[in-house]
């Protein structure tokens, strides 16, 4: 009693003919299908280099055995009958192709099998049952008539199917049938094959799945349920998908993580890893485990693979792989902030608040002249220049490469309606932002200019408008980021109040009280100004409302903390 291999091969022939010698030379008989498109002269020399194995037989008949197409199907079926008719000591049938790779002693496949002489083991699902199926449909699949390849014949293929669906036109089942579906990896029993193939329905089952979706998939799932006395529904072959539905191919640093699956046999196998053929063709006891193949245990790498191959790392941008909009694994790579007035109503505010939270903290990185580097530098890290015309290229990529590559350091900027406003949906809609805004103090620079009152009026309107637009979309209902904004009346009643609240968030230093008060900008006089530009027509309204001759006071770092509550 033992196991016999019947192997799809169409590449790779020499790694083909390495595994069908190692499953032959430890006993278990081999039946091979070369696929038609290989040329004569390869399958002539594959044939010689095997010709002195006695258990080894090829299938005469040679199909084209593409992706989804029913001759993968016909061809599994002329291999086994062969196995059947020329091995009678064949007790289980194990389809594999010329990429699989045995991970476990020959002796270990027998002996599992042994102790389960009636099992059949197929992964074998109810169609409802199914979540995997990659760019296709489920019932459809066997009702519809899909005589192209999804693959390679897609848009008429689609076309197809939507005739179909419009026409109302489907065909039945074939009666006493429930389609399953599952991976086209089995391992079955010499009793449920020789049932399958001898069937006086067969011709009927297969001029059904001959144009079925993938039939591989489908044809031996379905049938297996009417003619196994017990169906084990898993492969014991390590077979992963990637996230396009495609077989996944192991390469020499998976080596360790195969073995950990404990299952008998993996595909598919880069031809080139010249590390897995060298060390699992073998029948060494000392990788003997006894174990239940369980591909489970290393489900989890692969999806964590899967989850970085299709969404990246947060925040990385590539320009061979640039993400399309709004499906990006989040805008940016690490929490940063933004200060919206503040160095308007405090002096020397970004050195106030370097030396408090310890964090970086730069000017206007979207000032009109430069981007304003922390300590005026003029290259930041990862090449960035602070050249306003190269930054505006692309405003958003800059934010995310300043932030990409100073990943682990928070990083701080001001910024302003004088700024450049492309990133205002980018930051708004990044759940990495911090952003603060003390609307309106855009009038302090203005009062500190001095500037004849119609220029002053005309520029207080147009920096208002900007500012405006600001907040409206900081305020939108798809706005993923953490902001504060207070007119500028509203802040300067209680500053130290406000600015504990950002810092607590900013840490780590920030979770302490602060002892140390930036210092308030001089703004005697400041309420008649804003007067003097409603006097001359400007109707300015983001500032908050502002007393005549009540200036704001100089901030107490110890007086009473209050609570406001809105």
């Amino acid at each position: 009693m033992t196991v016999g291999f019947v192997m799809l091969v169409d590449a790779a022939l020499e790694r083909a003919a390495q595994v069908a010698r190692h499953w032959a030379e430890s006993g278990c008989p081999v039946v091979i299908h070369v696929d038609a498109e290989v040329t004569k002269r390869s399958y002539d020399a594959f044939r010689r280099d095997l010709a002195d194995l006695e258990t080894l037989e090829f299938v005469e008949t040679r199909r084209r055995c593409e992706w989804g197409s029913w001759d993968s199907v016909a061809a599994t079926m002329d291999g086994a009958e062969m196995m059947l008719d020329a091995f009678p000591d064949v007790r289980h049938v194990y389809l594999a192709t010329g990429a699989c790779l045995p991970l476990r002693p020959v002796a270990e496949l027998q002996t599992h099998l042994a102790g389960r002489p009636h099992t059949d083991f197929i992964e074998s699902a109810t169609v409802e049952s199914v979540d995997w199926s990659k760019g296709g449909f489920d019932r459809e699949r066997f009702t519809f008539r899909s005589p192209l390849s999804s693959r390679k014949q897609g848009s008429l293929f689609d076309r197809v199917v939507r005739l179909q669906r419009r026409s109302g036109r489907t065909r039945q089942v074939p009666e006493g049938l429930v389609p399953h579906r599952g991976s086209p990896w089995w391992c079955l029993t010499r009793s449920t094959l020789s049932a399958l193939l001898q069937d006086p329905r067969r011709r009927e089952y297969e001029d059904f799945f001959r144009s079925v979706q993938a039939p591989d998939q489908s044809y031996f799932q379905t049938l297996v349920r009417k003619y196994a006395w017990r169906v084990e529904s898993r492969s014991l072959t390590l077979s992963k998908l990637d996230y396009q539905g495609r077989s996944q191919t192991f390469y020499d640093d998976h080596l360790q993580l195969l073995r950990r699956s404990d299952c008998f046999v993996a595909r598919k196998i880069w031809p080139l890893a010249e590390r897995l053929y060298s060390n699992l063709l073998s029948n060494d006891p000392g990788v003997t485990q006894n174990a239940e193949p369980d591909p489970g245990k290393i489900d989890r790498l692969f999806n964590q693979a899967i989850e970085r191959r299709t969404r990246g790392r947060p925040g990385l941008y590539m320009q061979s792989r640039f993400p399309l909009q709004k499906r990006e694994n989040g805008e940016s790579s690490g929490s940063y902030s933004v200060f919206e007035g503040f160095d308007d109503l405090f002096d020397d505010f970004e050195a106030w608040l370097s030396k408090t939270t310890g964090n970086r903290v730069h000017g206007h990185l979207y000032g009109p002249g430069c981007a304003e580097f922390a300590g005026g530098e003029a290259i930041f890290n990862g090449g960035l220049s602070d050249s306003a015309a190269i930054r505006d290229y692309n405003p958003c990529a800059f934010l995310r490469n300043l932030v990409w590559n100073t990943r682990g350091e928070r990083q701080c900027f001001m910024f302003g309606p004088s700024d450049n406003q492309d990133i205002t949906d980018f930051i708004a809609g990044d759940r990495n932002a911090q952003i603060s805004v003390i609307t309106g103090t855009w009038a302090i620079r203005l009062f500190r200019q001095k500037e004849a009152p119609e220029a002053v009026r005309k520029e207080a309107a147009r920096l208002q408008r900007i500012e405006q637009e600001h907040v409206r979309i900081l305020g939108a209902d798809w706005a993923k980021a953490r902001i504060r904004i207070w007119p500028l009346a509203e802040f300067i009643e209680a500053p130290m109040d406000n600015l504990q609240c950002i810092l607590d968030e900013i840490g780590p230093r920030g979770a302490r009280r602060l002892t140390e008060a930036p210092r308030l900008t001089d703004l005697t006089g400041f309420g008649r100004f804003l007067q003097e530009l409603k006097n001359e027509g400007m109707a300015i309204h983001l500032a908050g409302e502002f007393s005549v001759g009540r200036d704001p006071t100089p901030i107490v770092p110890d007086s009473p903390r209050r609570l406001v509550v809105k």
